[in-house]
């Protein structure tokens, strides 16, 4: 069969070198579409990106380094350990993943395991949850801007949040009950000065944030490649054949394969015909499954982790299959109306259009009350505790 192959490195390297160079000749014949992209691109990393990520990686880095979410762990050891076999010191990671959104989750939970402040087992569960959309993303971008119903945006991130619960539930029974050779949390850790910690953390968030802008970028430029060359509507074209009989067709599937590429670009598309349930359910499912612009970005923190990227690659494609399920059923119980007018355009020029220095103020703002609530709620569950970290 032709995926064994792929299974040879020869194959794997010729189709690696066609690619590229398909992909540098559709640079050379559509050159003004491939800079007007890359610009678009650009402008998403500075108003989007910059504004939105860069100061929730400094949150994450000071609660891991200055030992907040030791205290944190203490104190929900009892809930975490439970419900998703982790440590409590984990919580910090899935808070941080569902208000800072896609890739601060991950980013947290593999510095937790760097920091030796949970198992690799631990670690390889927690990836499978954690790494979440913001409520910044789904509440306004789709919520507001795509579907003009702030009802709708509720329901997707709420739902969001639930099937991420379900699937670190789930995942609770990955990996060995005995887990031997897990890291011991209390002997190898140790709280940094919060000078050294900040320095540090400022100038690691930023060189995280350049490289998923790098990834943002590139990816907005080979979607538009792949509509240009035709690809797109060809892949579609087979996807539909391929899913006809669940009553996807071609107009959706190409709708699909652009979210399962780039998240924004696909979730943009689905208000362009069919009905709200069925919009609805693919938004929850591209906002469960992230995209692979979003994967890569967060496999380019996993590289020198020694943590295995299928626990974490699997985890998000269930949870795409859940969230979409459970909006499915939430919209037969309950049929959305359809929209008043047609607002996509205006409401998602006008937050792409956002003044950096307003973005980036309410960003910081947001991030700085949350690492105030973690050192507040550090400080009271630790009173009468001896010792530290």
């Amino acid at each position: 069969m032709w995926w064994r192959l792929f299974r040879a490195r020869y194959a794997r390297d010729l189709a690696l070198g066609i690619a590229l160079a398909l992909t540098t000749l559709g640079f050379v014949w559509f050159p003004r579409e491939c800079v007007a992209a890359g610009r678009t691109g650009l402008e998403l990393c500075g108003n989007v990106i910059l504004p939105s990520l860069f100061p929730f990686f400094v949150l994450s880095s000071l609660v891991v380094d200055l030992g907040l979410a030791g205290y944190l762990g203490r104190a929900l050891e009892g809930v975490m350990r439970p419900l998703f076999r982790v440590s409590g010191a984990c919580a910090s990671a899935l808070a941080l993943g569902f208000v800072g959104g896609y890739p601060v989750g991950a980013r947290t939970a593999i510095s937790l395991y760097q920091q030796g402040m949970c198992s690799r087992a631990e670690a390889q569960r927690l990836l499978a949850f954690c790494n979440n959309s913001g409520p910044a993303f789904i509440l306004g971008v789709v919520g507001a801007g795509v579907f003009a119903d702030s009802k709708v945006g509720l329901l997707l991130y709420l739902v969001h949040m639930v099937s991420s619960c379900l699937v670190g539930v789930l995942f609770r029974f990955y990996g060995p009950r005995a887990e031997a050779g897990a890291r011991k949390r209390a002997p190898t850790f140790q709280a940094k000065r919060f000078t050294t910690a900040f320095t540090q953390a400022v100038t690691g968030a930023m060189g995280s944030t350049l490289n998923i802008c790098a990834f943002v970028i590139f990816f907005t430029v080979i979607l538009r490649l792949l509509t240009l060359s035709g690809v797109l509507g060809a892949l579609a074209a087979g996807l539909g054949r391929l899913l006809g009989p669940l009553g996807l067709t071609e107009a959706w599937c190409r709708k699909l394969f652009t979210g399962l590429v780039e998240l924004t670009s696909g979730v943009s598309g689905l208000t362009q015909g069919g009905q709200r349930a069925g919009q609805v359910s693919m938004a929850a499912f591209m906002l469960g499954w992230a995209g692979l612009s979003i994967h890569c970005q967060t496999l380019s923190f996993l590289a020198d982790s020694g943590l295995s990227p299928g626990t974490y690659l699997v985890g998000k494609l269930l949870h795409g299959g859940v969230s979409a399920a459970l909006v499915w059923g939430l919209t037969r119980l309950f049929p959305p109306a359809q929209p008043v007018g047609a607002i996509l355009g205006q409401q998602v020029d006008a937050m792409a259009g956002l003044d950096f220095p307003t973005a980036f103020t309410g960003s910081v703002c947001l991030a700085w009350c949350l690492l105030l609530f973690f050192f507040f709620f550090a400080i009271f569950s630790g009173k009468g505790k001896k010792g530290v970290l």
